[in-house]
């Protein structure tokens, strides 16, 4: 039997096309006129991700996806440039894999472990380029990624600080809802399970049901990790058979050349970027 179940219940799901379809107009609607980036953000497939974060209330979903408004406006996600991030990439902590899974969503591979930096503000900076980068290359049918996290060389010592988990879990589930199929935590050592009792906390319990545990001597959790991928595209480091490891300038080559896409779909020449008016009240709110 397959780990992976596809398909959900109606429950309080529209259970047509069509029904979902008008939930999105009815979010839309109840946001108020866009223009400019968030014009172009807020997609029929974004509305409809937001509202299944959501449960398909429309008030919840406005309420989820103005703050996200707020947030891109002011931090400006679409804006990070690889220059920005590179030294945090060093160590390849965390990278877009060059490949993608047999559903073909895009990877990003974690590997805690090679942490170099004590910022906060630069490590989320980093993780949110990763997000938009991951999003920007999925294919046109698939609108999740998957994350692989290799645990080797990990310890509490060279872990992230709380706080910065806290932060990037808020971000990811509040900002980037319905964005993450799968986290494949690979080989975790025993003592993860401290640092997990903490941040699972963070979690909402659709996040959290997405965090999958594997370990390599476990043949029922690998079963996960072979419906997933191929593994002869997999690194060693996940029992895979492509030894192909991180090239810090190959991958900025890479980076950079979505860099210039990113920057010619964003129309980031454009310095304008119109919100609806719930959108500036919570901006100058902010600001008070």
């Amino acid at each position: 039997m397959p780990l992976i179940k596809h398909g959900s219940k109606c429950n309080e799901e529209p259970c047509s096309p069509q029904e979902q379809q008008a939930k999105a107009n009815e979010l839309l609607l109840a946001i108020g006129p866009l223009s400019g980036r968030a014009l172009m953000f807020c997609s029929d497939d974004c509305l409809q991700r937001y509202l299944r974060a959501r449960n398909w209330n429309v008030q919840k979903s406005k309420k989820m996806l103005l703050e996200t408004l707020c947030w891109r406006a002011s931090f400006k996600p679409e804006e990070i440039q690889w220059e920005d991030v590179a030294e945090e990439s060093e160590t390849g902590k965390i990278y877009r894999a060059d490949f993608v899974d047999k559903a073909g969503r895009t990877v990003l591979v974690l590997v805690p472990g090679n942490q170099n930096t004590n910022s906060l503000e630069g490590q989320i900076r980093h993780l949110v380029y990763l997000f938009e980068n991951a999003i920007f290359n999925l294919s046109l049918d698939q609108e999740q990624m998957v994350w692989l996290v290799d645990f080797r060389g990990w310890s509490l010592s060279n872990a992230v600080p709380v706080r910065t988990a806290h932060e990037a879990t808020n971000i990811l589930q509040n900002h980037y809802p319905e964005r993450l199929a799968f986290a494949i935590l690979y080989n975790p050592p025993r003592i993860f399970e401290a640092f997990w009792k903490v941040v699972r906390h963070f979690l909402d319990s659709k996040t959290s049901q997405k965090v999958k545990f594997v370990y390599s001597k476990n043949l029922e959790s690998l079963k996960l990790l072979n419906e997933l991928f191929d593994t002869e595209k997999l690194d060693p480091a996940f029992g895979g058979q492509s030894p192909s490891p991180y090239n810090h300038a190959e991958n900025g080559k890479r980076m950079q050349q979505d860099d210039v896409k990113k920057t010619a779909y964003w129309l980031l020449d454009d310095t304008t970027l119109d919100m609806p008016n719930d959108v500036s009240a919570m901006k100058q709110g902010s600001h008070n």
